[in-house]
């Protein structure tokens, strides 16, 4: 079923043609919402298709056709457009819908397998759909024609969000919350300003050192000069590695300098990159108007992310 539903997949690309253009451009001249809508299991893909132009800079949502029927017509105002879906383009619930989208000069972009279809023919674009058969063993249950209405969603969706030039900064806006909100999160949100940073200068004595670094429990400190600037990190690894000249060596002594850190702003998921690539567990956040002064300490675990 899946390399059948695959197969067709690749046949919807192939066939893409200047109609598809025409969608995304009717998306991007939409003034108001993209509203979606088709019956049955085209419903369902159409309410995931609302959600993905959402979640990507297209202001979108979904009527279902019985219930526009029956006074949700006025969820469509001019300045709309109008996604209809149905793979034979025979759907009767759609006929109302449609009809209030002509009086009203709203676009229709119908996704239909039939060209001679009454609803490929009241529409402005249409999206044909591959004449393959649905994976369902009795060819009925809509399996394959489904798939591909997602595919083809999906990249209008995407098409459309480019051309736009939405952003990751403008989809951390529309994704503040679960896994995707935690990685598009800056780092900043995450420190906590009363907590105190382990610094020392460079003449601090180590066992100083060791004493700063207990103290806040992150198996790290950081070496800054007298202008608050940061010129070295010392950590558990360090005073490992370095232990017979622990009773006599500064910090400056054992620092390594020049050491990782994160700039203030960067997203969770770049920090999480950042030291995961670095095999650091810890690196100090600096100030975005002061680069070489930190401003707070993040840890890997702080970061936390199902990746």
């Amino acid at each position: 079923m899946i390399r059948q539903e695959a197969t067709a997949l690749f046949e919807l690309a192939d066939e893409l043609n200047e109609e598809f253009d025409a969608a995304v451009q009717t998306l991007l001249a939409t003034e108001r919402r993209v509203v979606v809508t088709g019956m049955g299991k085209s419903g369902h893909i159409g309410r995931k298709i609302s959600a993905t132009l959402a979640a990507t800079g297209t202001p979108s949502f979904f009527v279902h056709p019985a219930e526009a029927a029956h006074g949700d017509l006025g969820m469509l105002v001019r300045g709309d457009s109008l996604i209809a879906l149905s793979n034979s383009g025979s759907t009767p619930e759609l006929r109302s819908i449609i009809a209030h989208a002509r009086n009203l000069d709203i676009p229709v972009i119908s996704v239909v397998s039939r060209a001679d279809s009454p609803l490929a023919r009241g529409s402005d674009v249409v999206l044909g759909l591959p004449a393959a058969e649905e994976a369902c063993p009795v060819r009925i249950a809509p399996t394959t024609s489904t798939t591909m209405m997602l595919a083809l969603g999906d990249a209008l969706a995407i098409a459309t969000m480019r051309i736009r030039g939405i952003t990751r900064d403008d989809l951390a806006l529309l994704h503040p919350g679960g896994s995707i909100g935690k990685r598009l999160t800056p780092v900043d949100q995450l420190l906590r300003s009363t907590d105190p940073l382990p610094l020392v200068s460079p003449d601090s004595r180590m066992r100083d050192v060791v004493l700063e670094m207990t103290s806040i429990g992150k198996g790290v400190a950081g070496v800054i000069d007298e202008f608050g600037h940061l010129v070295g990190i010392i950590t558990d690894g360090d005073l490992r590695r370095g232990f017979e000249r622990i009773m006599i060596a500064k910090a400056s002594d054992m620092m390594t300098r020049s050491p990782v850190t994160i700039a203030s702003g960067t997203m969770v998921e770049d920090a999480y990159v950042l030291l995961n690539e670095a095999k650091i567990t810890v690196a100090f956040v600096m100030d975005a108007d002061d680069p070489h002064r930190p401003i707070g300490l993040i840890h890997l675990h702080d970061l936390a992310l199902d990746v």
